[in-house]
């Protein structure tokens, strides 16, 4: 199907328009003087900000167009995206607060950083990130998936799509490098006013042009698809799949690398609290995706591309600016989050690996360089990836999430129980990962979701193995802060 002219011009301009508020957020050289000034912001973002910088960064392309694909083959089985990120901000209300107090006494800036120092270990620190690199990249080929079907839809006899992908992602990389999370932040406000707008937009109208009306669009939907409105009782994607996926989702939400630095960005944690009790709002925006996949379903032709249907359904609703406005949307969805993502994944190799393991000794100056610079190999191999496996993509990211969770208990069980051991975590965590990986190339999941049964695997494997390992367990900064009398942060400690 051709573009449209007009719509791919309006896409055109308000990207590169914010693409340029991205350079600009950075023009002050203290946006890139340190690390935890590139990557957190010095900590100093109010509610506000944080609000729409973690907003931007969990709610992408993926989510809008991935929901509405689910919706449109699975019927209700999208809903599980409602409970499992209610549950999350739930859970986080009370672990992200002390999280974000350990990181801004002892200037950490990952989940890493807080698992060398909790349990003195650069093992288990190299293996959460390890786990956070290679999990992140498949959801940056997301985003570039993202973008680029917006592209294909949009201006199909126009562009050349891939040439445009790979110029729109190069310019993330270079706002990224200069002005780090400023950029992003700054331009997370325009994108989710887009999103609200636009989204509250097609709501409102889509069943008025095709139906006349919600109600009639709900009858229609009754009479002639009832299955849509129903979770399967039983099969690979039932009631236990739909719990479990909500449950391993919710604890892996903030376990991402991307999720972690928009809450490092937080000048308080009383902000972070507040942030997990509204972020709950975005979930607003989640059931009008699923809606719009409905309406997709009874609208377009049964040939239909899932992964198009969003796009495709704008396409054949409304005229050129309205789609213009859309596409944009869309697209944003896909570059901001992409450039957050960038910034926790180079974190992680920069803090982590390169300076943990390699280089322990490097200056300030030259790791704040290596971290930036990392933005364009971790951008650069997700461009790579997702154009060599580009079918790969969504079965990875859906692995990613059962990969990421295997972290939780290093991370926010660690915050909570003061007995725990380095030992106990690493073997948990290996188990977990490897139980999850057995799983999944198996097909042996028995219709519950992959992640489940590994962080089954990893937390028994903690629960038994930590007395064999408590009597070694010593004390430390932060340990010491978390459950008793607090000290100094001592700068020089890296662990062991």
């Amino acid at each position: 199907m051709q573009g449209n002219l007009t719509a791919l011009l309006i896409t055109a301009v308000i990207v590169l328009s914010v693409v340029c508020i991205g350079f600009l957020a950075g023009r002050d050289k203290s946006s890139r003087a340190s690390v935890e000034e590139w990557s957190v912001g010095g900590r100093r973002f109010g509610g506000l900000l944080v609000w729409f910088l973690v907003g931007a960064d969990l709610y992408t392309a993926y989510t809008f167009l991935g929901l509405t694909s689910t919706a449109f083959t699975g019927g209700s089985v999208a809903f599980f995206a409602i409970p499992y990120s209610v549950l999350a901000y739930f859970i986080a209300y009370f672990f992200l607060p002390k999280l974000w107090k350990v990181a801004k006494t002892h200037k950490l800036t990952t989940l890493a950083d807080y698992a060398r120092e909790r349990f003195d270990s650069k093992l288990l620190a190299s293996l959460v990130a390890i786990v956070g690199v290679l999990m992140l990249i498949p959801y940056i080929c997301l985003q570039l998936s993202g973008i680029q079907d917006t592209l294909q839809v949009a201006g199909t006899g126009f562009i050349n799509v891939k040439f445009v992908v790979i110029i729109s992602f190069i310019l993330v990389a270079l706002y990224t490098f200069f002005s780090g999370i400023k950029g992003p932040t700054f331009t997370a406000i325009i994108k989710d006013i887009l999103v609200w707008v636009i989204m509250l937009f097609m709501v409102v109208s889509l069943p008025l042009i095709h139906f006349n009306g919600w109600t009639p669009m709900i009858d229609t939907l009754v009479k002639e698809a009832p299955q849509m409105l129903t979770i399967p009782a039983e099969g690979p994607k039932g009631i236990p799949w739909f719990i479990t996926a909500s449950i391993v989702s919710a604890l892996a939400l903030f376990m991402w690398a991307h999720a972690a630095t928009g809450v490092f960005t937080a000048k308080s944690a009383d902000a972070v609290r507040k942030n997990s009790m509204f972020l709950p709002l975005y979930n607003i925006v989640l059931i009008l995706v699923i809606f719009l996949g409905f309406i997709a379903f009874l609208v377009l032709p049964e040939d239909t591309d899932p992964r198009l249907a969003l796009l495709h359904l704008i396409q054949t609703s409304y005229g050129g600016v309205a789609q213009g406005f859309a596409y944009a949307t869309i697209a944003l969805a896909s570059l901001i989050p992409c450039s957050i993502m960038a910034i926790g994944a180079s974190n992680l190799f920069a803090n982590n690996l390169y300076r943990d393991l390699i280089h322990p000794n490097v200056s300030q100056s030259k790791l704040t360089l290596v971290t930036r610079s990392m933005v364009f190999v971790v951008i650069g191999l997700a461009l790579l990836f997702g154009m060599l496996f580009p079918t790969a993509l969504v079965t990875l990211q859906l692995l990613g999430v059962s990969g990421m969770v295997q972290i939780f208990p290093a991370i926010a069980v660690s915050l909570f129980w003061k007995q725990q051991t380095k030992e106990a975590t690493v073997i948990g965590l290996l188990a977990g990962l490897a139980v999850t990986f057995i799983v999944y190339t198996t097909q042996s999941a028995h219709g519950i979701y992959e992640g489940f049964w590994g962080l089954s695997a990893n937390i028994i494997a903690v629960v038994i193995l930590n007395p064999l390992f408590a009597k070694k367990a010593g004390s430390n900064p932060v340990i010491e802060g978390l459950f008793g009398k607090k000290q100094a942060p001592n700068p020089n400690q890296r662990g062991a």
